[in-house]
């Protein structure tokens, strides 16, 4: 296994010419964000995930975290002593705003802070992330009380967070949950049921544990609309902010997993041992599900990260090793000694694929975090109206389209590898093992193509994404020179894929669904690659202008990765209309239980 470097330059490189972070920090809010402090922070927080971080990652998952006869977890050895330095260092709180404890850096750069992390080492990497959603939602939806209580040590890291919602008999159908939420006496509701699939429920490395709940009140309607929101502590929180005594929750069991070793997945059991876990209701009741989308729409974007921030280390990997390993000689060329393998041209071809959706996926997913403080912060209500839209759009597309890369590219970087990367002292298959997780969570790919084709499509009767696709087709037309032909195959892609959206919104409009939701998973990847493909070419021109701060090395690099991928990816794009739009009748030709 490879040590990790953070690639910085590419990081600073997407954010100053490829996403527009000049136009956020442009704004009042964010006047002392400027380069200095970009390198500054990203320099910073590459040295201390690859130094404090990274290490873990090996014993993390040949150890992972174990639970306790008394229902507590144990994280592997390490783990507590690199959590504390990372809270001590202050980049939990880093990307929030300052009024709540934050350090009032931009979502759009703290985004490349959780890259790094998360490519260090994944199942460390969720127990923070889950904690920024839990913040985002309580300082958007909870009582003033509720935020003096919970918010401060939450924004700071001390304390964690959970997103707690899933039932065996409910799965993917939120509506079908169970837990029972029964008022009690003192305004508070007493929790009982049980949960699965707990991400961080239960460990070592927090004092408190505050999670985020869903569940039922009396007499609350069927389905999504009578689900309310609730924070249950660990440990209840006594008036002073103290810690007072354990909340009636138990951690019941964690799941063996193919991956994310070091990450307790818990099955967690409210009330087993009286009336049922304090609980405090978040709003007001039968909103949780609107509530909770708070939460999860920003990890979804985090999930994104995922399958990028893998992809890079198993790209950091693949390369260092293709350089090493002898074998076989040059195809071409006099020389008949061995060669390093990273002069075949398939290995080659390999290594150019993952390093070209890295960079794809860091330019859309970096921009979805932008359109989020752009949503938030501008000054103008049209650019926040419309950077909400594409924030919306982006956040179900990146989620899906960068872990299904996610999972890819890894597998890629196994092949690469050989069979030494079918073999675990190597490490190359931790980074597929762990990927695998990221399509499921959060709602699975299947899901969010479902989200949108059927939600996101319509919007504004077709006109938010028609305007993406707009912009991106403008900036294929503005490619000249040696960068004329990836212009015209982004050309292609941006009409195949308007092409599928005017199927699909037709099939939407005569109530054809299942058509629909046939072409949803194909639309998507065409709305990804392609979308991933203006992120190259807009890294592509810029390089070409040659701005200062970057080595002339690094520019052609770049240019030359987009010029592979508009050969290699884009030029792919046109070839899934046939499935996008072929509807529904081929997959029911065969009888159900035909299909056993």
């Amino acid at each position: 296994m490879t040590d990790y470097r953070a690639p910085t330059t590419d990081m600073r490189f997407t954010m100053e010419h490829v996403v527009g972070l000049d136009d956020l920090i442009g704004l009042e809010r964010f006047a002392h964000v400027d380069r200095d402090l970009l390198v500054g922070v990203l320099d910073e927080a590459g040295r201390f995930t690859s130094e404090v971080i990274a290490p873990l990652a090996r014993v993390g998952d040949t150890v992972g975290s174990v639970r306790n006869p008394d229902g507590t977890v144990t994280t592997p050895p390490g783990y507590q002593e690199a959590y504390k330095q990372f809270v001590d260092a202050g980049w939990p709180a880093a990307g929030f705003p300052e009024e709540i404890g934050g350090g009032g850096l931009p979502w759009g750069v703290a985004v490349a802070v959780q890259e790094m992390v998360k490519s260090s080492d994944l199942g460390f990497s969720l127990c923070p992330m889950l904690t920024y959603g839990a913040v985002d939602m309580l300082a958007q939806h909870a009582s003033e009380e509720q935020r003096a209580t919970f918010l401060g040590k939450l924004v700071t890291g001390e304390w964690s967070g959970t997103m707690v919602l899933t039932e065996s008999q409910a799965g993917s159908d939120v509506g079908a949950l169970i837990t029972k939420a029964t008022p009690a006496d003192d305004g508070t509701y007493r929790i009982t049921g049980t949960k699965i699939f707990i991400t961080w429920g239960e460990h070592d490395l927090t004092e408190n544990v505050i999670h985020i709940v869903l569940a039922r009140t009396p007499d609350a309607p069927t389905g999504t609309k009578g689900i309310s929101c609730f924070i249950v502590p660990k440990f209840l929180v006594d008036s002073d902010g103290s810690i007072g005594e354990r909340n009636d929750l138990t951690c019941v069991s964690i799941e063996e997993k193919i991956g994310i070793h070091s990450s307790p997945t818990c099955v967690l059991s409210f009330g087993d041992e009286g009336e049922g876990a304090v609980g405090y209701l978040i709003g007001e009741e039968n909103q949780g599900m609107r509530y909770m989308f708070t939460m999860m729409n920003e990890a979804r974007l985090s999930v994104g990260i995922e399958g990028l921030s893998l992809s890079e280390r198993a790209y950091q990997q693949a390369a260092a090793y293709a350089l090493e390993r002898i074998q076989g000689r040059a195809i071409e060329g006099e020389s008949r000694d061995p060669a390093a393998i990273v002069n075949h041209p398939d290995v080659r071809r390999m290594l150019m694929m993952m390093r070209a959706n890295v960079e794809a996926m860091r330019g859309l997913l970096y921009r979805g975090a932008l359109a989020m403080d752009m949503a938030r912060y501008h000054d103008d209500e049209k650019v926040r109206e419309e950077s909400e839209t594409l924030a919306s759009i982006i956040t179900p597309l990146g989620k899906a389209w960068a872990s299904d890369l996610g999972v890819e590219m890894t597998s890629l970087g196994i092949q690469i590898h050989g069979g030494a990367g079918y073999i675990e002292e190597t490490g190359a298959a931790q980074w597929w093992r762990d990927s695998r997780i990221a399509p499921i969570y959060e709602g699975t790919n299947g899901i969010q193509a479902m989200d949108l084709a059927m939600r996101r499509l319509p919007m504004e009767g077709g006109a938010a994404i028609r305007r993406i696709l707009e912009e991106v087709a403008d900036e294929a037309a503005s490619l000249e020179g040696d960068l004329k032909p990836m212009g015209e195959r982004l050309t292609a892609a941006v009409e195949a894929t308007g092409q599928v959206a005017m199927t699909l919104g037709g099939w939407l409009l005569s109530g054809e669904y299942n058509n629909v939701l046939a072409g949803a998973t194909p639309f998507l990847k065409m709305m990804g690659d392609t979308l991933g493909g203006w992120m190259l070419a807009r890294g592509a021109r810029a390089a070409a202008e040659g701005p200062d701060g970057y080595t002339e090395e690094f520019l052609s690099d770049r240019i030359a990765t987009a010029v592979f991928y508009a050969e290699h990816v884009l030029s792919t794009v046109p070839g899934l209309v046939a499935s996008a739009t072929a509807g529904a009748q081929g997959l029911y030709e065969i009888a159900d239980a035909r299909l056993a």
